[in-house]
């Protein structure tokens, strides 16, 4: 799990090695592979009508980009322990709000970098509106967010506990 707090990116272990593992292969394997289709396509003659060879420029343009995001966020990058489940709402956790205290209108959410997203449950960043104003607070206090039209909401943390993702 991630939390960000000036321009340190806490993870753990397993994450800093499925990154650091992504950003090898990008580097070299999928590097050597995107180059190779691109001479491919060039070699096919005329580059203003190709569009194997676009693709393959384009598909080299987010790769690139990919690799200088995990560059930096490596460099970045702390590693340390999953959150404690001491009732405080950290990165890492998984986080049930109710709505104006209205236990019937809940969320429940990981509080993580888009990194860690999952298909499982919905995340939230701790840089995000809700992620900053929950981030710090304990089980059954309030906490207050300024909604996307400039309205603030007030949400009252249910629960808080590690992700097992």
């Amino acid at each position: 799990m991630t939390q960000t707090s000036e321009n340190v990116t806490w993870l753990t272990q397993e994450a800093y090695d499925q990154l650091k593992a992504e950003l090898e292969y990008l580097s070299g394997p999928a590097r050597a592979e995107i180059t190779e289709k691109i001479q491919a396509a060039r070699e096919e003659g005329d580059l203003k009508e190709n569009a194997g060879y676009h693709a393959a420029k384009e598909e080299q343009g987010k790769q690139e980009l990919r690799v200088r995001q995990l560059t930096q966020l490596l460099q970045t990058a702390k590693v340390g322990e999953a959150p404690a489940a001491n009732g405080v709402v950290a990165p890492g956790m998984v986080v049930t709000i109710a709505f104006d205290g209205d236990p019937d209108d809940t969320l429940e959410f990981l509080l993580a970098s888009r990194e860690y997203a999952s298909s499982e449950i919905e995340t939230y960043s701790p840089q995000s509106p809700l992620g900053s104003g929950v981030n710090g607070k304990k089980i059954g206090e309030t906490a207050e967010y300024e909604l996307p039209n400039g309205k603030r909401a007030t949400v009252k943390i249910m629960e808080a506990k590690p992700y097992n993702g």
